[in-house]
């Protein structure tokens, strides 16, 4: 068990789709995405997130999904354990240490959203057997857990959490810097400070943050690396080129990633379509249209 604090992976964390073909992971289209997104030059790789589906599928899927892509890459893989149970996410954080996941991924999920209480019980609980870093998962679009920086800051004071992954900010570089200071005060040294909200990952990283957690990025990888790798660098610019990407982050803010990153792996031939665990869809009609000219663009 993590004696002293460990860091999570930082840099551009990539999130995976995961296709699924006849009701079940096709884990030789997911290798290749893994393949495809390493060779595109991330620094990790964001396995079974909310664009992973990592709800939708079962135990014994979600151990194959972070085997395969241990397998299948030299890079840091960051794997997703969310589970209604906490005797459920203690397993999925068992199977994914002993399938080589760098650090594990953890959202507050609940039919029914967990209180303050019942979230920080939850992470003391699931850190208590954990051998890799933790990365918290503030995500309340989907948990309807609203993290507070006081809360932020409890969870990442328990021994075993090794970053956070947090909405990035949306004001534009004075924002991104604000809550960049606002956050580090509040978090523990040793503890990465992520961003999710691909609009706002270059700017997070121009701001000092350590780690963007980019939705399309497994699905999309060459668009995004040259961002980070600008950001990273101080240019400025790529706020530019962020705003030129507007109908990108739109198709993403209407349809929701886990979508949409299905869509794009699809239109792309890298999978069979429909390529997501039902009742979850692909777009279709006219949003599928637009994610095709979306395409057509980034390829002009």
């Amino acid at each position: 068990m993590i004696a002293q604090r460990t860091s999570a992976p930082t840099g551009l964390i990539a999130y995976l789709p995961t296709p699924v073909r006849d009701d079940r992971v096709d884990l030789t289209a997911f290798a290749r995405l893994v393949e495809r997104a390493t060779a595109a030059g991330v620094d990790g790789l964001g396995v079974l997130g909310s664009t992973g589906a990592a709800m939708h599928l079962d135990r014994d899927e979600r151990r194959d999904v972070v085997r395969t892509a241990v397998g299948h890459t030299g890079l840091p893989v960051v794997a997703g354990i969310s589970g209604l149970r906490t005797s459920l996410v203690r397993a999925h954080a068992d199977d994914a240490q002993a399938a080589g996941a760098a650090a594990v991924l953890l959202a507050p999920v609940g039919y029914v959203p967990l209180v303050g209480a019942e979230v920080v019980a939850l992470f003391t609980d699931v850190v208590a057997g954990l051998d890799v870093p933790l990365v918290v998962y503030d995500n309340p679009g989907t948990t309807r857990v609203d993290m507070s920086h006081g809360l932020l800051a409890e969870l990442a004071a328990l021994p075993g959490v090794g970053g956070i992954k947090t909405p990035g900010p949306t004001g534009g570089p004075d924002d991104a810097r604000r809550r960049v200071a606002e956050l580090r005060a509040s978090l523990p040294d040793g503890v990465t400070l992520g961003f999710s909200g691909d609009p706002s990952g270059p700017a997070g990283l121009l701001a000092g943050a350590d780690t963007w957690h980019s939705t399309v990025g497994g699905a999309l990888p060459d668009v995004v690396v040259p961002l980070a790798r600008a950001a990273r660098a101080g240019d400025e610019s790529v706020h530019a080129t962020v705003e030129r990407l507007a109908p990108l982050w739109d198709l993403v803010r209407t349809h929701a990633g886990v979508r949409v990153a299905a869509t794009f792996v699809e239109l792309l031939g890298l999978v069979d379509a429909p390529s997501l665990p039902r009742p979850l869809l692909p777009l279709s009609g006219d949003a599928r249209a637009d994610a095709a000219r979306v395409l057509t663009a980034l390829a002009g």
